[in-house]
């Protein structure tokens, strides 16, 4: 049995000998599976490469796959699916606050109950007040309008088999979340839990401006709910202008007490042209998506793959 472990980075340096170091520690102790592991540079531009090519790597086969900029991570975690040979592939990071550990549970836990795809879900992190909440409200609204199988709070590491990567190399899409694609592929799925550790060296790549476009992504290319929203807001306002006019015209006909009021049609215009403008936001992200996905532009490209054995 074969599995492949996707690992993409972006300027970590200083993780990488301790990365390297612990998975020649962890594949070494393992005897039911070989592994294979598949680093995938986003287009880093510190020396994160040049220090994975002299490290040495033993107990495993390694590649690493580089792009000719920087992609994203969804991209990175696609294009290593696209590479894996496995039976069955995993993700894991650089910064190791997930443990190695995974691997072998989840790979338990898939010949256990037979699953297609294990989540290892999250039982606690260590991540800032601010962090927690974004990912709460984000849980909560992927459960309600995506998925009822989203966990509450959230999951980074998934173990699937090769039916499933060989559907999801099908089906590359851009500008969107693999994780919420491969959770709605409808195969038989299991959960294991697990403690996020705290990172030890390096920053985060994980910025609020990458949070809010998978936030953007996971509605537009998953749910219906941004326009429904739209037209759903369309009706309240068309029945409300409809209430407030018919009772100013009753108003005026029976005491013609009402006076001509600028404040108030200025604050109405601007409440309706907000709207307007939302909705119009709103309805653009989906042409844009449409027009994004008509170009056929590829979601990432590939510059160098070096084997590392």
């Amino acid at each position: 049995m074969k599995i492949s472990v996707i690992i993409p980075f972006l300027n970590e340096e200083e993780n990488i000998p301790a990365l390297t170091a612990a998975l020649n520690t962890f594949f070494s102790e393992q005897k039911t599976y070989t592994a294979e592991v598949i680093f995938v540079n986003d287009g880093s531009t510190d020396a994160s490469v040049t220090l994975l090519k002299k490290q040495t790597h033993t107990h495993y086969t390694c590649k690493v796959v580089s792009f000719s900029k920087n992609f994203g991570s969804h991209a990175a975690l696609r294009a290593g699916i696209q590479q894996a040979s496995g039976d069955y592939v995993t993700f894991m990071y650089a910064d190791l606050q997930d443990p190695l550990e995974l691997i072998t549970k989840m790979y338990q836990a898939v010949t256990q109950t037979r699953s297609d795809i294990v989540w290892a879900t999250r039982n606690s992190t260590e991540n800032g007040l601010a962090e927690r909440t974004f990912s709460a409200f984000y849980s909560g609204l992927m459960k309600k309008y995506v998925s009822a199988a989203y966990p509450a709070k959230g999951f980074d590491i998934v173990f699937f088999s090769k039916k499933v990567a060989g559907i999801l190399n099908h089906h590359i899409e851009a500008n969107s979340s693999i994780f919420l694609q491969i959770l709605t592929l409808g195969f038989k799925q299991d959960f294991i839990y697990y403690d996020k550790l705290p990172r030890h060296k390096g920053k985060s790549k994980w910025t609020l401006s990458k949070k809010i476009k998978l936030f953007i992504d996971s509605f537009i290319a998953f749910s219906y709910a941004p326009i429904r929203f739209v037209t759903m807001v369309g009706i309240l306002l068309f029945i409300l202008g409809a209430l407030f006019s018919t009772y100013l015209i009753i108003r005026k006909l029976i005491y013609n007490d009402l006076e001509s009021g600028w404040p108030m049609l200025i604050s109405i215009l601007m409440f309706g042209f907000g709207i307007t403008n939302i909705s119009l936001g709103i309805i653009a992200e989906y042409l844009w998506r449409t027009l994004d996905s008509s170009r056929k532009r590829p979601v990432f490209i590939i510059d160098e793959i070096t084997d590392l054995n």
